[in-house]
């Protein structure tokens, strides 16, 4: 009976469920997006493994300032596998021969740097620990800067100039893509951490990657750094030390956060499409209590009567409920195609909740309509034109 009247008047039906599709193909999509996204946080962390820790200095006097040689004597104690500092010229000048000139980003780091970020060399070869020693104008670079200069061809031996110095191309790496970082190592220029300090007088080292030799050895890794600068620098106001697990469910729970809100209004949808319901179900009441004084008259108690619109309403969210599955999903699968580089990933629970509250939805919407036309009384029901 309850679809029979779903059925007869299709268009005003849809139309009823609109705010209940809208709302679960919300919920579905947004949800999707959100467990895509940390996937791909989780999937870029895992590359890097949970071993890693990155030491950012904030100081600006001698007294909180680290040179290469004492950051490097870490090396080999207490569970330091390896240390990478770094250093950084943003917007470099860089051009080849008599082409335009572009800016790129250029680190100037160690041979360390490379195996710490997963990288590899498509190639010639990474920096090694002789570039440093001899100052070498050596440069690695990103697969989009040699593609940028050098198109197919192989960039290695190939001289460069990055603002006014010139440096030979020693390597290029493969494709990597975004770091967690949101830096690039395709769009990026390596060279010595000495060459790029004295050629740009950049001061003091920044930031250091130090990777523990074990993830079970990270936190005792992680306090001995802490240890070690806290000794140094009399202070812990001048550093900062990050690990990546740490950052890894930081970023989580952001994500997870931002999904949750963008949830929330979805669901506001739902609301709006349960008043719907509840709105066309009380025009349905007025349209048929002439139907309802005849059902009460030849027995039908209130409670058939109720159960009835209840079922009604029921029908009505259960079936906007079900096309906005459908349309959520469909939408999620096909987001990755219309933009690429989304991320999405579906989630059954996700879909579960989201009918089972358009359900609910119906339910509650449904009372006030079913409980007024059940309180009607036969007689005046049948004498209703």
């Amino acid at each position: 009976m309850a679809i029979g009247t779903v059925r007869s008047n299709m268009l005003r039906t849809i139309l009823t469920m609109l705010g209940v599709i809208i709302g679960v193909s919300s919920v579905i999509t947004l949800v999707s997006i959100g467990k895509g996204s940390q996937e791909a946080i989780a999937k870029q962390f895992e590359s890097l493994g949970t071993n890693l820790l990155v030491i950012n200095l904030r100081g600006t006097g001698r007294a909180t300032q680290l040179g290469y040689d004492e950051l490097m004597q870490l090396e080999g104690t207490a569970g330091i596998k390896s240390i990478a500092p770094t250093m950084n010229k943003s917007g470099a000048t860089v051009k080849y021969e008599k082409d335009s000139q572009t800016s790129y980003n250029v680190i100037g780091t160690n041979d360390r740097y490379l195996d710490m970020q997963q990288g590899s060399v498509e190639s010639g070869r990474f920096l090694a620990e002789a570039d440093l020693d001899f100052r070498n104008h050596v440069a690695v670079i990103g697969s989009d800067v040699a593609a940028e200069f050098f198109g197919s061809a192989d960039p290695v031996g190939k001289e460069i100039n990055i603002s006014g110095f010139v440096y030979t191309v020693i390597g290029k790496l493969q494709s990597k893509g975004s770091n967690t970082n949101g830096t690039s190592m395709d769009e990026t220029i390596f060279v010595p951490l000495d060459t790029l300090q004295r050629d740009f007088k950049l001061g003091t080292i920044r930031n250091a990657y130090v990777e523990a030799a074990s993830s079970t050895d990270t936190a005792r890794v992680q306090g001995v750094l802490e240890a070690y600068l806290y000794n140094k620098f009399k202070s812990d106001t001048g550093y900062s030390i990050f690990n990546s697990s740490q950052l890894l469910s930081s970023l989580e729970s952001s994500s997870k956060t931002l999904t949750l809100q963008l949830v929330s209004v979805a669901a506001i949808s739902l609301i709006v499409g349960g008043i719907g319901i509840m709105n066309i179900m009380l025009v349905t009441v007025t349209e048929r209590t002439r139907e309802i004084g005849i059902r009460k008259s030849i027995g039908a108690k209130r409670r058939h009567i109720l159960l009835q619109f209840l079922v009604e309403a029921t029908v009505i969210s259960g079936m906007g409920g079900l096309l906005g599955l459908v349309l959520g999903i469909a939408f999620s699968l096909a987001l990755p195609i219309i933009s690429p580089g989304q991320n999405t990933s579906l989630s059954v629970s996700a879909g579960i909740y989201a009918f089972l509250f358009s359900l609910a939805v119906g339910v509650v919407f449904g009372i006030y309509p079913a409980n007024k036309a059940s309180r009607l009384k036969p007689i005046d029901a049948l004498r209703t034109d």
